[in-house]
């Protein structure tokens, strides 16, 4: 099975100039916890996510209100798959990189799809029972330093 397969089709996204109220609203009606940021609507090339963790702990935590930019509190460093790269490959990622999203990205780095580790969990298909228990475990290990 695929990244293709497997992902959410163009998911929300939000861009940098967004307020962090918005990204949050996003997240509500879409009942997820990261929100792909986007350098325009247009062509929805990816420079970003903003995660519920994000808001939690860049905002919140620092006493920033609900007018502040996405571009405040957004992460920049992400790791991303394609829609060909088998299920392997995300797992991969999100053990290496201890995320549980990963957003899909097309050649031109446009998102086209978020695949998130429930995604794995919901579909049978994608790993057997102790596999997935097993990549659940990489990604939960803490960083070491």
């Amino acid at each position: 099975m695929t990244a293709g397969e497997l992902m959410t089709s163009d998911p929300a996204c939000c861009t940098p100039n967004d307020t962090v109220r918005h990204a949050a609203g996003l997240m509500q009606t879409c009942d997820c916890g990261c929100i792909p940021v986007v350098a325009d609507d247009g062509s929805k090339r990816l420079i970003g996510v903003v995660t519920d963790r994000d808001l939690a702990i860049r905002a919140t935590a620092r006493g920033k209100g609900p007018e502040t930019l996405v571009l405040e509190v957004m992460s920049t460093e992400v790791c991303t798959c394609s829609a060909d790269d088998d299920l392997g490959t995300v797992e991969g990622i999100m053990a290496r990189e201890q995320v549980r999203r990963v957003p899909v990205v097309d050649h031109a780095g446009c998102c086209i799809g978020m695949i998130a580790q429930a995604d794995l969990a919901l579909n049978s298909a994608a790993a057997s029972d102790s596999e997935l228990g097993r990549v659940v475990e990489r990604i939960s290990e803490p960083a070491h330093a």
